[in-house]
């Protein structure tokens, strides 16, 4: 049997049921309703986040201070050379002459037919320093480190000798160039860096016991000093020159093109030379830079704010407002960052606030800058202008200086009292060293250099004075000790000292032996080195080498500060400030982080929603239930009104039927 709702009694029971369970779903229309406000609240603080991380990223150069501090340099020819300047020069003039660019040292062997031919097995030990071609002396440069190269049976071709030189990191770079010929293939060793300081002397140990002949690895062999085919094997391709340029007629050498201290603060790059023909380099406040600068600040700082005044905006009663109007978090993250631009900065500089150099609130709380005011301030106040955007520390000591901070580093003015200066380990010698060394006699050192214990072999010569031998030393023992430490060796008087290149208690540089060490340093006292002491706020502070750094608990905590020599006693004071950028990328952060309030209160709605999406599935199972007894009822009432219709229909026809009834 089929049947459908109201067939029988022409009762609407669809009707019916769906004009019901409409006014039941009014409940669940009211959660979607809350939950799509919700939705849009979410979405507009994916706004906020999104405008929050671009304005933070626009502060990130700002709030480093490098933007504010730009000065620039300029050739008038260009073509000779280009500069750049930090913001350490000084704003000046200055005629520049260069008459020598700097190349580097260039050696070549002899031919060899293939580059599998095997070369020879053994060390080479790469040594830089410059050739005196008047006096044939070579003088080691004690700035550069030794290197021994040990060249195995597996890789004694010219090849694998090339790869392993390269792979050694010494500072020559090793290539393989054919000039064509039948025995054409042929070793060309090139310094790394250039300078007339930066000469290769190439020793070897050749495994064929003869180490200064053409024959087996000692054909690469390069001394110098020594005659061709005895020990000076490699022929030079290009000598090594340093750069030789004059600033106002005063002649400078460098061993590079690039020239980092001829001008404080100045780096020059030279690309050619221009004798007879000076050119004119101006140095002076990269003014646009800055202004640049602070109008991105103004603009960043705008484009946030309007995002976040028209996402909070009251447009009037039944008008399209802001989502997020009225909502604390959104409103405190505005009156967070105005607070701070409307708060002085104490930099111990004349400048305090944004308004002294043209940066003002305007009346609908956006910031507009005067760029006359601003520029009065650079040429006024120019030292000055950092501090009031970025992280910084100004000392009354010279000798004194920021070396870092941390986030829990209070600004505020901090005294300086040092009771104890650092110093470096040391070993002074007790008599003029010798400056003839010979091998197996007097060739050999043993030293501790903080910490570590390390050997060492010197080239037999006679040196020229204490201060070539001082050189040896200084380049041997660098390139033993490699990244372990390193040592700086003088003479005074043809005494030699050696002194760790560290500060602090873990600085040591002693001589503990080798049959070299009576002859050259005598009966020497190792000294190892202490850490700085003293006090900053009145607090004992961490010394650590040279640093003082603050109390952990204390205002000054994490507050590090490098104290570079001076006298005991009352140093001064450190005022330690945070600018208005470096104040509210720190805001930002604390405001984006996984535990800051934008994150909690995304958290909250996102609570929220899934709260309501419970609600609504149990409100539509309940509904759903409503919905089947209101069909169960109805039906019920369908079935009986149609069964009442055929008991009417019934009666009628009886009815109708008795004796006696009429019929029209």
């Amino acid at each position: 049997m089929i049947s459908a709702p109201g067939i029988g009694s022409g009762l609407d029971v669809n009707g019916i049921v769906s004009q019901l369970m409409a006014a039941e779903r009014q409940p669940l229309a009211a959660l979607a309703r809350q939950e799509q406000t919700y939705n849009q609240k979410l979405s507009a603080f994916g706004q906020v986040r999104s405008t929050l991380a671009s304005f933070q990223t626009a502060l990130q150069d700002l709030s480093s201070g490098s933007k504010f501090q730009a000065l620039s340099a300029t050739a008038s020819d260009t073509k000779v050379l280009s500069a750049s300047a930090s913001s350490n020069a000084t704003p000046a003039s200055y005629q520049l002459e260069v008459l020598q660019l700097a190349q580097q040292h260039k050696l070549a062997s002899s031919g060899y037919a293939a580059t599998s031919d095997v070369v020879g097995s053994g060390t080479l030990t790469i040594q830089f320093g410059t050739y005196d071609s008047g006096l044939n002396t070579f003088t080691a440069n004690a700035d550069k480190a030794t290197k021994t190269i040990t060249i195995a049976p597996a890789n004694n071709t010219l090849a694998g000798v090339r790869d392993a030189i390269n792979a050694a990191n010494a500072g020559v770079s090793a290539t393989i160039v054919n000039d064509g010929s039948a025995t054409g293939n042929r070793l060309v060793l090139t310094s790394t860096d250039s300078g007339a300081n930066n000469s290769l002397k190439i020793s070897v140990t050749d495994d064929d016991t003869i180490s200064t002949d053409m024959s087996g690895l000692s054909a690469l062999a390069y001394n110098p000093t020594a005659a061709v085919g005895s020990g000076k094997n490699l022929s030079q391709v290009a000598a090594a020159q340093s750069a030789q340029l004059k600033i106002d007629g005063i002649t400078v050498n460098q061993s590079t093109n690039t020239v980092k201290n001829a001008i404080d603060g100045v780096t020059l790059n030279l690309a050619t030379t221009n004798v007879g023909v000076p050119l004119t380099l101006n140095v002076s406040r990269d003014t646009k830079t800055i202004t640049d600068a602070v109008q991105s600040f103004v603009t960043a700082y705008n484009g946030t704010s309007g995002t976040l005044k028209n996402l909070t905006a009251f447009k009037g009663v039944g008008s399209q407002n802001g989502v997020l109007l009225g909502d604390s978090t959104a409103r405190g993250i505005q009156v967070g960052m105005r607070n701070l631009l409307n708060t002085s900065i104490d930099s111990g500089g004349s400048l305090t606030t944004l308004s002294q150099i043209g940066v003002s609130f305007k009346s609908d709380g956006t910031l507009a800058l005067d760029s006359t005011k601003l520029n009065t301030a650079i040429s006024t106040n120019f030292s000055d202008i950092t501090a009031l955007f970025a992280k910084a520390a100004k000392a009354t000591d010279s000798l004194v200086s920021l070396s870092a901070s941390t986030s829990k580093t209070q600004p505020g003015a901090y005294a300086v009292n040092v009771s104890q200066l650092a110093t470096r380990g040391v070993s002074q010698g007790t008599l003029a060293a010798s400056l003839t060394v010979t091998a197996g006699v007097n060739d050999q050192l043993n030293l501790t250099v903080d910490g570590t214990a390390i050997s060492v072999t010197l080239a037999a010569a006679t040196y020229a004075s204490a201060s070539a031998l001082a050189a040896e030393i200084q380049s041997k023992t660098n390139g033993a000790a490699g990244s372990a430490g390193s040592v700086v060796v003088s003479q005074s008087a043809g005494i030699l000292s050696i002194t760790s290149a560290r500060y602090g208690s873990a600085s040591q540089a002693a001589l503990t032996g080798g049959n070299g060490l009576a002859s050259l340093f005598g009966a020497p006292t190792p000294i190892t080195g202490v850490d700085v002491v003293g006090t900053i706020d009145g607090t004992i502070a961490a010394g650590s080498g040279q640093i003082l750094t603050g109390a952990t608990g204390g205002v000054s905590e994490g507050l590090s500060l490098l104290i570079n020599g001076g006298a005991l006693g009352a140093r001064g004071t450190v005022t330690f400030s945070t600018g208005y950028a470096y104040q509210i990328n720190t805001y930002l952060s604390a405001v984006l982080a996984n535990d800051g309030s934008l994150k909690a209160r995304t958290t909250g709605i996102d609570s929220s929603i899934k709260s309501l999406d419970q609600r609504q599935l149990q409100l539509e199972a309940r509904l759903a239930q409503i919905e089947k007894r209101y069909r169960a009822q109805f039906s019920a009432l369908d079935t009986m009104l149609s069964s009442m219709n055929t008991t009417s229909s019934f009666l009628a026809q009886q009815l109708a039927s008795l004796p006696g009834s009429s019929q029209n």
